[in-house]
């Protein structure tokens, strides 16, 4: 522990040396915050504000849109400012918390895209008792264990970071405190710590996309025997949350499930569930879904045709 204390101070290299390149991922990243807030606001908004709070699919929608800006809030104003300074630093106890709060949103979004693959398969091939089983008790343990199991996740990474002994480099080869990264920078044998790593992190998201993949198969093989019309629409919605959870694992992967070693291609696969995903979730759920289409309408464009027709 004394060792620690001799490194206060992380310096994060970023993606890019290249001044000209900073400024253009500066002006690139803020059209895309700006784009992340704005479409998960709007979804946020349109189902508390319509019916579609009532439904299980889009509770859970809502809670993966605040989760999607709280994570992306966590790297994108840092990741932002950083790229107009020229000496990119964060404190130990920065480093740490950032480290800390990554991981929990990130372990609540897993969870939480499973509940999504969970009442999606309820709702195909369990559906005469949806209603029972997906009622709003049980959406809201849901919620709750998804919290639970993010922290559990988040919290035994960071209790192995924080016992590791940092006493020499302070250079971090990101844009964000990872686990990863830390690990090479401690001094001392990592590599007890590295396999608890991938366990926690690489061989749970693994888990949880088994089941995920297991539960949509049993949804296509039980939506053959649906009607061409309910099939369509089934096939859109679950479409929809497999594109989602495909552009937030495949990168998860590449990352978490290996030795815990660092390659150059981490940060640009880490931009996919940083940035990319929360920026297309609102797209991807909107645009092929007609139900959100309807509340979006009704929310933000009933009004002003409301008054319209007063003035007329």
């Amino acid at each position: 522990m004394e060792n620690r204390s001799n490194v206060t101070v992380f310096i994060l290299l970023g993606l890019s040396q290249n001044k000209d390149i900073q400024i253009l991922f500066f002006v690139l990243f803020l059209l895309c915050y700006i784009a992340i807030w704005m479409g998960n606001l709007l979804i946020m908004i349109s189902i508390t504000c319509s019916l579609l709070i009532d439904q299980p699919m889009y509770f859970f929608l809502n809670n993966l849109s605040l989760a999607d800006l709280c994570y992306t809030s966590t790297v994108m104003p840092k990741l932002m400012t950083d790229l107009l300074k020229k000496r990119k630093t964060i404190s130990y106890n920065n480093c740490m918390t950032q480290l800390f709060i990554l991981h929990l949103l990130g372990g609540i979004e897993i969870f939480i895209l499973t509940g999504m693959a969970y009442d999606r398969y309820v709702a195909i091939c369990k559906p005469l008792h949806y209603a029972v089983i997906m009622n709003k008790q049980k959406c809201n343990m849901i919620i709750v264990a998804c919290c639970t199991g993010g922290f559990i996740h988040s919290a035994g990474l960071c209790l192995l970071t924080i016992v590791l002994p940092f006493c020499g480099p302070n250079e971090i080869d990101h844009y964000f405190c990872d686990v990863y990264p830390l690990l090479k920078l401690a001094c001392t044998d990592t590599y007890r710590i590295g396999v608890l790593v991938t366990l926690n992190s690489g061989l749970i998201a693994l888990v949880i996309f088994v089941i995920l993949m297991v539960s949509y198969f049993m949804i296509f093989y039980t939506i053959r025997a649906y009607p061409a019309e309910s099939r369509t629409k089934a096939l859109s919605t679950c479409s929809s949350h497999l594109t989602v959870v495909v552009l937030f694992f495949v990168p998860v992967f590449f990352i978490y499930i290996r030795p815990a070693t660092t390659f150059p291609e981490d940060k640009v696969f880490a931009l996919f569930y940083t940035i990319i995903a929360p920026l297309f979730n609102p797209l991807i759920y909107t645009l092929r879904n007609m139900e959100m289409k309807n509340a979006l309408r009704k929310v933000w464009c009933q009004k002003p045709f409301l008054i319209g027709r007063q003035i007329n």
